[in-house]
């Protein structure tokens, strides 16, 4: 039944608490229900509108009713909160979404996800979920061995790249204060010697964020300069290394005082998530440890270009090994369902150093390996490693190869496709006419629109800003296909993010016609985009 946006939802009639009620059945029945409505949605994901059709309020109008005085019947619940939220679900998993990073879900990860909730295991030791203990084991190996990372890294399976980055910083920060004398999980922060952080000028958010968490805060950040793309220049990371920082000897014991050397952490990116470009690692870890500096790799979609069958996609990531942690994501190219993050450490003793928790009632595993609460920053969490490792085991090295080829030469032909429109540019191309070869690297397409008509007259930075930013809002409005803006370099841009293994070339192709028609309507043919002379 459709109701109006504003309308709130009868939860369905209230149940007598006395009533006896068998639990199992109470449980398979609302599983029932719930199930019923999953296979309409995933029957329908591929011919709906991309977004969403009520807005967040329109959702809190439904949903904010009073809360009930009593009990009410669970599948009349389940019924209830689809009929609420179904107009502001948007489709992430069509193949037609294009936004952010967002990844769509495998079958068998959905399959073994859904059981993870059924089966609610605890993940935090071995003794309470040996099944979710042995999953993250494997799961986290067979992670490191597709990665091309050294045998024996530890592994934590976290919320996102955000908490990874967090875990991995803090085996960091653990690791080179230690090395200057300090120890940072026994004493804390107060009076420690700062540590120097230096990362990109085009990281991405949750490497401040995670760094704030951590307690460094954002002045500890030496930004070092990037090119066109948003790689990190080598050179001035070797300047930025090279310059003295008095603050060495400001704090400290004075054991900790090293006047040559002081506590450093690198952060290096492997995908920018506008341009997708890579930061020439192998360069960076040779330049920061000669500097006895930690280098960390943010690499959320990005690291798994090494499964790639490309030799030329391989090597953006080339050097990724020499780093001493990496933050990854599952929920992103490897197609797991919302939520998982993976960071892997070098160090195991830094890392479970900086993560393990103790207690007198914990059953601990024997060995000191396989208990997950040893390497992040949880304790009670779900068994999201299930369904990695079911969608590892489902593609095979072979099939995850061509998930990731499969979307960057989709995006690849998006890009050459809309780069022949006029007055669209793809701001990461990176191919040369003179060595013919992809357009762009792998699978983010950076576009932007600008008026022909106006080219070169004052205020076409800003006609070209409004434009793409009104074509980009209709495509998303249409319902054909979701992409997300952006500003690259101060100016306004579109993107498209190829990382859903269901998606093909009719996706794609649908996609290009939608931005096609959208700057079409937006750019009429042979209008005067300024007719009172003055740009807008």
């Amino acid at each position: 039944m459709a109701l109006d946006p504003g309308e709130a939802i009868d939860p369905g009639e209230a149940i007598d608490p006395g009533e006896a009620i068998d639990p199992g059945e109470a449980l398979r029945a609302a599983l029932r229900a719930a199930a019923g409505h999953a296979d309409a949605w995933l029957a329908g994901l591929a011919g709906r509108p991309v977004r969403p059709a009520h807005s967040a309020a329109e959702v809190l109008a439904r949903l904010d009713g009073r809360l009930p005085a009593g009990p009410s019947d669970p599948v009349a619940v389940v019924d209830a909160l689809v009929e609420a939220v179904g107009g502001g679900l948007t489709a992430t998993g069509s193949p037609r979404f294009f936004g952010y990073v967002v990844g769509g879900t495998l079958p068998a990860a959905l399959a073994a996800d859904l059981l993870a909730v059924v089966w609610d295991q605890n993940a935090a030791l071995a003794s309470l979920s040996p099944a979710a203990s042995a999953a993250e084991t494997v799961a986290g190996r067979w992670v490191a061995e597709l990665l091309g990372l050294p045998a024996g890294v530890s592994v934590g399976f976290t919320t996102g790249t955000q908490m990874a980055h967090v875990t991995a910083l803090a085996a960091a920060r653990q690791r080179v204060l230690a090395d200057a004398g300090w120890d940072v999980a026994a004493d804390g922060l107060t009076g420690a010697p700062p540590v120097r952080v230096l990362a990109g000028a085009d990281r991405h958010a949750t490497v401040d964020a995670a760094l704030r968490l951590l307690g460094f805060g954002t002045r500890a950040i030496v930004e070092v300069a990037s090119d066109r793309l948003g790689r990190m220049r080598p050179d001035a990371l070797r300047a930025a290394l090279a310059t003295p920082d008095d603050r060495g000897d400001l704090a400290g014991p004075a054991q900790a005082r090293s006047p040559g050397r002081r506590p450093t952490i690198v952060i290096a990116q492997a995908g920018e998530i506008n341009t997708g470009a890579f930061d020439p690692l192998a360069e960076i870890c040779a330049l920061a440890h000669a500097h006895g500096a930690w280098v960390h790799v943010d690499g959320a979609f990005g690291l798994w270009a090494a499964v790639s069958a490309s030799p030329a996609r391989r090597a953006l990531v080339a050097g990724a090994e020499l780093a001493d942690s990496w933050a990854t994501d599952g929920h992103k190219w490897l197609n797991v369902p919302y939520d998982c993050g993976i960071a892997l450490v070098a160090d195991r003793a830094a890392h479970r150093r900086a993560m393990s928790a103790s207690a007198d009632y914990f059953v601990l595993d024997a060995a000191g390996q396989l208990d997950p609460v040893d390497w992040t920053p949880e304790f009670s969490r779900r068994a999201r490693a299930l369904a990695v490792y079911a969608a590892l085991r489902s593609l095979g090295r072979a099939g995850l190869r061509d998930l990731v080829d499969r979307c960057c030469d989709l995006a690849d032909h998006a890009a050459t496709r809309l780069a022949a429109l006029p007055g669209v540019t793809v701001l990461n191309a990176t191919g040369d006419p003179a060595h013919p070869g992809p357009l762009v690297a792998l699978n983010q397409v950076l576009l932007r629109m600008d008026d022909t008509d106006a080219a070169g007259s004052r205020g076409a930075a800003a006609r070209g800003d409004q434009l793409t930013r009104q074509v980009t809002a209709a495509v998303t409005a249409g319902g054909e296909a979701y992409v997300t803006g952006t500003v690259w370099r101060g100016r306004a841009a579109m993107r498209l993010s190829v990382v859903n293994w269901a998606t093909t070339r009719r996706e794609i192709d649908r996609a290009i016609a939608a931005i096609t028609a959208a700057i079409a309507a937006a750019r009429p043919r042979g209008a005067d985009p300024h007719p009172s002379g003055v740009p807008s």
